[in-house]
């Protein structure tokens, strides 16, 4: 039997200039050398160099080539960690192969960090990027035993996230040819927990990273580096695909022959399908449904884990507003418990602004479908009405979850006048598409809640006693009161809503009339005024008519707006037609004391007879 080689790791100094001159014919020889005899062991540190992202691509593949093919049938031999060298006196022959495999074993790790490096590169080729990223997955999927690696599959993703290069074409190849196995998806949410926990950690010592860089990783340095990491994270996350994603039997389907780590899970998972064939699918239907059910509780469980623990990060702002645009298509509806989002949600509810537009979708849902609580809701809804929301990215989405919103008969009368007057004064100031959608939420508040009809079409009566104006509330209560010196024409033009309220009991909308709407009639966008009298009729003939589908005017624009009306066809072009033809713009009765008159014509002794100009000289 030949001796091991010597315990103590070669110098990188010789293995690199050893390296540097080997040409790829030298690679060849030193690679069938290594994997003809194990007298020349000392060959595996300098095809061990010759990969690396600086090196030529065919000295990689080469390289490449030789190491997978030395390294695949060591792999049950090769200790599962490095253990510390023997001291022991006896120098034995067992002693030495101790020091061999602990060797192979640094040898190994150095190798796989090597392909870590060549994938996560910029510098790499894509041909031969997508040649190691599978040789690397194939020593995930071999593992020992044909356990799946976690730890070789951890460390790659650990050093895609903290990689300060591009990562989109590695990301697209692990989506397309990876996520797609449940093995993959399990393990992904493991190690991206573990990512976040440990970029959450603030009291990591400087000690502590360098021994984190020992490894061969990238540790978190700066602050400025959070944010980029943070994106990575989440893009990987929303990459990953649901149960619901893949359908069928591919939702189950393994990359390594084990499956999943734990015993009872490969035990379970034994009895589903590995391959399309179902060759080793059980007989009895019923554990095939049991087997499935542990996966996806189980798969469920690290995803929740995963989303929570991202989700209690300091994100970017592009981030959280990336995350709240899908959490309630991505997240929700996947996670164990809907509810452990609340926190989250309503905490970016208090924020105010987009952020709170956005994340009302997912409170939303957690409120109608999870039974969630939230006593301000109402309130913090009235306050995020202002002209901003029309102009949000998301205006659509908000609005439509308003009008499910203000769906319910239970909402009190006061609060959904308060609402319909906050949207009546809003359509002042908003552009013709934000108007036609308070329209059309208006007309649907007051088919819903009959008790506020009032706000139509408010009437101040006289007080035939002493000539008091008096106005009624729903319960018919006199609600002012006031001294006769004042005089009913001016308090007429009062209107009690205060708009600068953000308490919607207090704005006293009850008090007032949509008289807002009634200006929309002479908008000077003809869709809305048309929109406006299409809609009278509905309050009055209740029963023929139903609501309207707000979705309808969500994503109107000025650009939709002007092509509707290019493609209207008109039936009556509108003509001007005059009894008299006008001699001037402008009437004199319009503006007394001043006379208009045509100063060319009376110059010229001109004459306008029947819309024809004669010359008075000459007729």
């Amino acid at each position: 039997m030949a001796s091991p080689p010597p315990a103590k790791k070669p110098k990188r100094t010789k293995r690199s200039s050893s390296s540097s001159a080997a040409t790829l014919d030298d690679l060849k020889t030193l690679g069938r050398e290594l994997l003809s005899s194990r007298a020349h062991i000392n060959n595996l540190p300098i095809i061990l160099h010759s990969l690396s992202p600086s090196s030529p691509p065919g000295h990689s593949l080469e390289a490449l080539i030789t190491l997978q093919s030395f390294f695949t049938p060591l792999l049950p031999d090769i200790p599962s960690s490095s253990s510390p060298l023997s001291n022991s006196v006896d120098g034995g022959e067992k002693d030495s192969e101790k020091v061999y495999k602990a060797w192979l074993r640094s040898r190994f790790d150095e190798f796989i960090q090597a392909l870590i490096d060549v994938v996560v590169s910029s510098e790499t080729e894509d041909t031969l990027r997508d040649v190691v990223l599978d040789a690397l997955m194939e020593f995930v999927k071999l593992g020992k035993g044909g356990k799946f690696q976690s730890a070789i599959y951890h460390k790659f993703l650990r050093r895609i996230v903290l990689a300060t290069s591009s990562i989109d074409h590695l990301m697209d190849l692990l989506a397309s040819r990876y996520f797609k196995y449940i093995d993959f998806r399990f393990f992904t949410y493991v190690s991206l927990n573990k990512i976040v926990k440990d970029c959450k950690s603030t009291n990591v010592t400087e000690n502590k990273r360098e021994e984190l860089n020992d490894d061969g990783d990238e540790h978190i340095s700066t602050s400025s580096d959070m944010g980029l990491i943070y994106r990575k994270i989440h893009d990987i996350l929303s990459r990953i695909p649901t149960f619901e994603g893949l359908g069928g039997e591919s939702c189950y389907e393994k990359w390594s022959p084990l499956g999943l780590s734990s015993k009872k899970a490969r035990k379970i998972s034994s009895k589903i399908s590995v391959n399309n064939n179902k060759a080793h699918e059980s007989n009895n239907p019923q554990n095939d449904d049991v087997s499935a059910a542990h996966l996806d509780k189980k798969l469920k469980l690290k995803f929740t884990k995963a989303w929570i623990s991202f989700l209690r990060l300091p994100l970017p702002v592009d981030v959280y507003k990336e995350v709240l645009s899908t959490l309630h298509q991505i997240v929700i509806p996947h996670i164990s418990n809907p509810v452990m989002l609340c926190d989250f949600l309503t905490r970016s509810y208090d924020i105010g602004g987009v952020i709170s537009v956005m994340a009302l979708s997912g409170l939303f849902i957690l409120m109608t479908q999870h039974g969630l609580e939230y006593p301000n809701f109402y309130e913090k809804l009235y306050a995020l009405l202002n002209p901003s929301i029309f102009m949000a990215k998301h205006r659509g989405r908000f609005f439509q979850l308003l009008d499910s919103c203000l769906k319910s008969p239970l909402l009190p009368a006061y609060l959904a006048a308060a609402f319909a007057k906050k949207l009546s004064r809003l359509s002042l100031s908003v552009p013709p598409s934000g108007a036609l959608v308070i329209v059309a939420v208006i007309h649907n508040l007051l088919r819903r809640h009959p008790s506020i009809n009032f706000l139509v079409h408010r009437v101040i009566e006289e007080d035939t006693n002493g000539g008091v104006p008096k106005e009624s509330n729903e319960s018919g209560d006199n609600l002012l009161e006031s001294s006769t010196s004042i005089d009913r024409a001016s308090r007429r033009g009062i209107d009690y809503y205060n708009v600068e309220e953000s308490d919607p009991v207090k704005s006293n909308a009850m008090r007032s009339s949509l008289w807002e709407v009634d200006t929309l009639r002479h908008h000077y966008c003809p869709a809305v005024s048309r929109f406006v009298a299409s809609l009278e009729n509905d309050l009055t003939i209740r029963a023929k008519t139903t609501e309207v589908a707000v979705k309808d005017f969500c994503s109107g624009s000025y650009a939709t707006i002007f092509r509707e009306e290019t493609r209207r066809r008109i039936k009556q072009v509108p003509l001007a037609f005059y009894q008299v033809t006008p001699t001037s713009l402008f009437s004199e009765t319009d503006f007394p004391g001043w006379t208009f008159k045509d100063q060319l014509s009376d110059k010229l002794g001109l004459e306008i007879n029947g819309g024809e100009i004669l010359e008075a000289r000459n007729i």
